[in-house]
Order: C-alpha cells, then sequence, then structure tokens
C-alpha cells in the first residue's frame, strides 16, 4: 500500500513537472550581430528580465546565428522564422516612411535621449498609423550620432568626401548623400570590415561603437557634427502570433517591458560602447578626429531642407497629419530627455 501511495505520488508530481515545463513559452531570439555587439547584448538582457518578469514562464532560446540578413529580419519575424530580433528600417528602402524622421541629421548627441524622445513620437503617431504591420513592436530607438569615418583622409569639405567611396546604411544618409555629391553604396553594416580592407570602399558612415564592434582597424579619420550627420531607426519586434498566443498574464509582462523600456535598455548600451569606442580606438588606432566647420554643417542642413519637405510631402499622404508640426514635437523631446 505504501509503494502504491509513493508511486501515485512520484507519478502527480512528475506530471506536475511536465504541465510545468510545457507551459513555458520559449521565444527564439536571432541577431545578424555578433553576440558581443550592443544590440545582441541588449537583446538577451531584455531576454533576461523576460524570464525573470514572469518567474520562469517565459524565456529565450537565442539562437547562435541569425535565421536571416539584416535587410530579411523584418520578414522573419512576421513569418515566424524567429520570434524576436530588430532591424534597421532603412535596409529595405521605401518601405517605412514616417520613422524616417528619426534618421534626420542634428537630432542629439547620445542614444539615450533620442531613442526615449523617438519612442514617444512614435507610440503617439506612428504606431496607431501601422508603421510597422505585420509584426509585434515591442520598441523603438536609435544608435548615437552618426559620424564620417575613412581610412585615407581628413573629410574637411563636401569635396573632400565626394572623394571618396563610402559605405552607408541606408535610409536619410543615403538620400543625403546622393544629394551631396558623394559616392555611396548601401550595404549592411556587418559588411564593413571586408569592404573597407579590401578597397572596395574607403569609408563608411557609423556611429563610434561600430569602429570597434567591427573591428574597423583601417580607421584613421573622422568627422563629426553636433547631433550627429545621421541617425539610424531600429526597431525591436516579436512575431504577433507568439504574442497572441500568450496568457493575458504573459502579455502584461511582456508590455511592460515594452516602449519605453526597450528604448532605454538600447539606448543606454549603446551609449556605453560609443564612449568605449571613442576613447579606444583613439589609443590603439590613433583616429584623428575633426568637427565639421560652419560651412560643411551649412551644406548639409541645405540638402537636408529638401529632404524634410520630400519626406513631409510622404508621410502626409501615409496619413501623419502636419508632419512638420510631428517632427518639431519630435527635437523638442529630444531637449527633454537629455
Amino acid at each position: 500500500m505504501k509503494f502504491r501511495l509513493a508511486a501515485s505520488a512520484a507519478l502527480s508530481a512528475t506530471l506536475l513537472m511536465g504541465a510545468s515545463a510545457s507551459a513555458q513559452t520559449v521565444f527564439s531570439a536571432s541577431s545578424w550581430v555578433p553576440p558581443t555587439h550592443t544590440l545582441s547584448v541588449a537583446q538577451k538582457e531584455w531576454c533576461d528580465a523576460l524570464e525573470k518578469e514572469s518567474a520562469g514562464r517565459m524565456k529565450c532560446n537565442i539562437l547562435p546565428k541569425g535565421v536571416a540578413a539584416a535587410p530579411g529580419t523584418f520578414d522573419a519575424v512576421r513569418d515566424g522564422l524567429a520570434d524576436i530580433s530588430f532591424t534597421v528600417d532603412g535596409y529595405t528602402p521605401g518601405r517605412f516612411i514616417n520613422t524616417q524622421v528619426a534618421e534626420f541629421p542634428f537630432l542629439g548627441d547620445n542614444s539615450m535621449a533620442t531613442s526615449v524622445a523617438y519612442q514617444r513620437i512614435y507610440s503617439k503617431y506612428f504606431a496607431p498609423l501601422g508603421e510597422h504591420r505585420g509584426v509585434k513592436v515591442l520598441g523603438v530607438f536609435t544608435h548615437g550620432p552618426g559620424i564620417i569615418f575613412n581610412s585615407k583622409k581628413p573629410v574637411l569639405t563636401t569635396a573632400d568626401a565626394a572623394s571618396l567611396k563610402w559605405r552607408i546604411g541606408g535610409g536619410n544618409i543615403n538620400e543625403l548623400t546622393k544629394l551631396m555629391g558623394w559616392n555611396t553604396t548601401l550595404k549592411p553594416a556587418p559588411e564593413s570590415f571586408e569592404l573597407l580592407s579590401t578597397g572596395v570602399m574607403d569609408g563608411t558612415l557609423f556611429p563610434d561603437e561600430s569602429i570597434a564592434s567591427f573591428k574597423l582597424s583601417m580607421i584613421k579619420h573622422a568627422t563629426t557634427f553636433p547631433g550627429g550627420l545621421y541617425n539610424t531607426s531600429f526597431v525591436f519586434m516579436m512575431n504577433p502570433a507568439k504574442y497572441s498566443a500568450l496568457s493575458a498574464e504573459d502579455k502584461a509582462v511582456v508590455d511592460k517591458l515594452s516602449g519605453d523600456y526597450v528604448a532605454r535598455r538600447f539606448g543606454a548600451g549603446w551609449d556605453k560602447v560609443d564612449d568605449a569606442s571613442r576613447d579606444g580606438v583613439q589609443k590603439t588606432q590613433g583616429v584623428a578626429r575633426v568637427q565639421a566647420s560652419e560651412a560643411f554643417i551649412n551644406e548639409v542642413k541645405a540638402k537636408q531642407a529638401v529632404l524634410e519637405d520630400k519626406w513631409a510631402a510622404a508621410a502626409e499622404a501615409k496619413g501623419l497629419k502636419n508632419p512638420k508640426a510631428v517632427l518639431a514635437e519630435f527635437r523638442a523631446e529630444i531637449a527633454k530627455a537629455k
């Protein structure tokens, strides 16, 4: 009798453990940059917070390799090839319109303030218009201020820049450099080392972080702009079917870790590695930094004014009311978030 009771208790415990294990939701998390990159690190930190906040009911399986190259990641998450990932909106030109507002020059000198402000504007104006239709948006953010990096010479003027070949990441900077008359090619960030080390490109437009992250030891010159020459709009996202299948309790946990939480998590990480990379490469590579002259800045402003008018018209056609006022509000939010 005692044996039967013990066996019954053991079976019940096993069944309970099995039910508990089967109730756990595991998200496949994909990254197209190395695991040491700030994007991968921030994603893992978010996954760790998800597991902790849900008392282990939800966790991530960090995939050893990205399920798709950067430009295909949005569709990969939408279609369920991965449950969680991030991508750059500008890697698929013309697909996202409103988010281009976060790619303009002179927005801010750090990722945290710009990301938090961008998230607020996104939630208020862009999310209701379905800008990222097809995925569950966990948050949006930007990297640090964009800088001109190259291996050849100081870039002090538009003419200097026009004499070199550049890798760029897409978005507004793609259009801006075309108007400036520069020789640019749209390529994802992970391809930068090969492009520069083989001499196919002379330089790249990046935030400070990327020089260390992608081991661009050939970089010798940097030209900075107040608030950055450009910025990049990122979206951190989840497969919508995976989210829909969650219990109300678990959806609340995901929602708690969305929006402002994501902007701060990714923004803080980026600022930290921007600072470390900037200091590190100056010591190890002797990168010479110059700030763009007022004349250079004014040339960029003149070309950008054309692009802001173009963006406003396209955004209005997509349903955004008074885009110029939204842009002004965005800049004011960045100033408040500093």
